[in-house]
């Protein structure tokens, strides 16, 4: 059987882009409801757009009631096609944008969970000077697992991001940022929270949370002591754990001083229980020219060699 032809009735406008920018953010986030907070319109506008779109292309784009919503056939190709066109879209606005001395345009850009309270944050830093040099740049944050980040960096939808070097994968530039330091915590509700000095064979003895995300095999030898007894997808779900006080687990220090300095978690033997994760700004090789993200990428290089040579690619506080 052949596929049916996807048509559309007449020129493509503004109106279509509208409705396909709404699509796909309803697929991204998984259906109407959830799409409602990040596309800031109610559940009724968003179902009359789909119902706009579907009369538009004269077909059945997705199934929604009481099973869920899904994707037709279809509705899998138009979403295809229409990631297409939206990062087409977007190379030419960013072209264009590359012509003019002012900065106009977007910048999207994919960042991880929990880094935020870094020290030496440069990230920050950088989109702050951004907005300082061109009122007319409207910044958009993804927060991502680094995989998803990588693949839209790679595909177009994210301009840049902010990953963990877990593999080096071809097509992306790196630009080292810092150093995240992590160590293994209980909680205050932990027995070993009043031992003065655990050793390792006391520590391996409780039950631990391991993360399910991509580590380096480096990390992940240094979970091999521990006793993995739950599971946890991001570094927020390892708080939550630790902070029940039935595990152990391993925390970025910066993003467990929050406890730690009100005395609710206790760094563990951190002579043993310890590892270093590096940073890396993303970018797409062969990426179209664009001035804001070069003037963000200035202004990220900018403050990375500002800092002292000791702490140039390093997350430890001063």
């Amino acid at each position: 059987m052949r596929p049916r032809k996807i048509t559309l009735m007449g020129q493509l406008g503004d109106v279509d882009l509208r409705l396909l920018r709404i699509f796909r953010k309803v697929v991204e986030c998984g259906g109407f409801s959830s799409a409602e907070v990040d596309l800031d319109i109610s559940r009724a506008a968003i179902s009359m757009a789909m119902s706009d779109l579907e009369a538009r292309l004269s077909m059945r784009l997705c199934q929604r009631g009481r099973s869920g919503f899904q994707l037709t056939s279809e509705g899998q190709a138009v979403f295809e096609a229409t990631m297409q066109l939206l990062t087409a879209v977007e190379d030419f606005r960013t072209r264009v944008n590359g012509l003019h001395s002012s900065l106009t345009g977007e910048l999207n850009i994919g960042i991880t969970d929990n880094l935020v309270t870094l020290p030496n944050m440069q990230v920050t830093e950088a989109l702050r000077a951004l907005k300082a040099r061109g009122d007319n740049v409207h910044i958009n944050i993804r927060m991502a697992p680094p995989n998803d980040i990588e693949m839209a960096v790679l595909g177009g939808s994210l301009h840049a991001g902010v990953v963990p070097e877990l593999k080096r994968v071809p097509g992306l530039d790196y630009l080292a940022l810092y150093e995240e330091q992590s160590a293994l915590y209980c909680s205050d509700r932990h027995p070993l929270f009043a031992c003065e000095a655990p050793n390792v064979e006391e520590i391996a003895g409780y039950d631990a949370v391991v993360p399910s995300y991509a580590q380096t095999p480096e990390i992940k030898r240094v979970h091999e002591a521990l006793k993995p007894m739950a599971s946890a997808t991001d570094r927020e779900g390892v708080a939550f754990l630790v902070l029940t006080g039935s595990y152990l687990g391993f925390l970025p220090t910066h993003f467990a001083r929050r406890w730690s300095d009100h005395g609710r978690m206790k760094r563990l033997a951190p002579d043993t229980f310890e590892y270093a994760t590096r940073y890396y700004a993303i970018t797409r090789k062969g990426r179209p020219p664009n001035l804001v993200l070069e003037s963000f990428l200035e202004e990220l290089r900018s403050l990375v060699e500002a800092l002292p040579r000791d702490e140039q690619g390093s997350g430890r506080h001063r």
